[in-house]
């Protein structure tokens, strides 16, 4: 399984207006593909799902979520809004229209960035996509919430995180968690991961049926964020008109659970719909 930490990437960064969000660049001359991860996560989350992208042709750009990894955490908003605009910046700047795969929260940010400036976008890949707010107990939520408290919030993110592979877990997992309990382990990204779990996804719910470009919705038929994954994401289609995948046995993170599954489904998908390369 080729994944790009075997690969020579430079971090290179979008000046906002509040901080710089970090990227690495894959492939060139192709159509553009912005992949955006969750949240409490990094922009390696696919590693494994880019290669088989690039070596098709798509000139693959990876994004870390303000706050997290090499982006800066000076932003004052971290919900999905302000990564939409991220993300319709970075677009624009590398000069777009660009196709956005978005993963759990990024998710909801692509089909804001979607709706709110569809010249800019050419289709959509939602995966374990949150595009609204599900419904959590009061007491889930206060133990969520308690459990996030320092000293040992850090450690809690990164176990929970290991609970959203209930698939085939990656070789390499143990070293993902690492680097993102590094990230987190600096006070303020763990300020700004603390204020990014705050998110509400209604402005991204209140703009679904505006998306009028080709979106694929991911899900693992395991995904633990989820009371029922199918029933979520046939919702979600239905809300753009879209098209399903879903992924047997995955969590909440397919694309690297099983990446060649999902990375062979992503350039069918983009072929049915006139957005191949070649």
């Amino acid at each position: 399984m080729t994944n790009l930490m075997s690969m020579v990437g430079e971090t290179q960064f979008l000046d906002r207006p509040e901080g710089r969000v970090a990227y690495e660049m894959w492939g060139s001359n192709g159509p553009l593909m912005i992949c955006a991860p969750g949240m409490g996560d990094l922009r390696s989350v696919y590693r494994f799902m880019a290669p088989p992208l690039v070596e098709a042709g798509y000139h693959v750009v990876l994004m870390d979520l303000r706050g997290h990894g090499d982006s800066d955490a000076s932003f004052t908003q971290y919900d999905d809004v302000a990564v939409a605009h991220d993300l319709l910046a970075l677009t624009r700047a590398l000069g777009g229209p660009a196709i956005l795969v978005g993963n759990s929260m990024s998710a909801g940010a692509a089909v804001f960035a979607a709706a709110e400036a569809s010249e800019l976008i050419a289709g959509l890949v939602l995966i374990g996509p949150f595009v609204r707010n599900v419904p959590v107990g009061r007491f889930a939520q206060k133990a969520f919430r308690l459990a996030l408290q320092r000293p040992w919030g850090r450690a809690a993110w990164v176990s929970y995180y290991r609970r959203l592979y209930p698939g085939q877990c990656p070789d390499d997992l143990a070293t993902h968690q690492a680097a993102i309990r590094a990230s987190l382990g600096r006070p303020a990204h763990w300020r700004a991961f603390v204020a990014t779990t705050h998110t509400s996804h209604s402005p991204a719910e209140h703009r679904l049926t505006s998306v009028k470009v080709p979106t694929l919705v991911v899900m693992g038929t395991l995904d633990p964020d989820f009371p029922n994954p199918s029933v979520e994401a046939h919702w979600i289609a239905e809300q753009v008109s879209g098209r399903v995948l879903m992924v047997d046995h995955a969590g909440h993170y397919p694309q690297a659970e099983y990446p060649d599954l999902v990375a062979s489904a992503v350039l069918s998908f983009l072929k049915e719909v006139g957005l191949a390369t070649r």
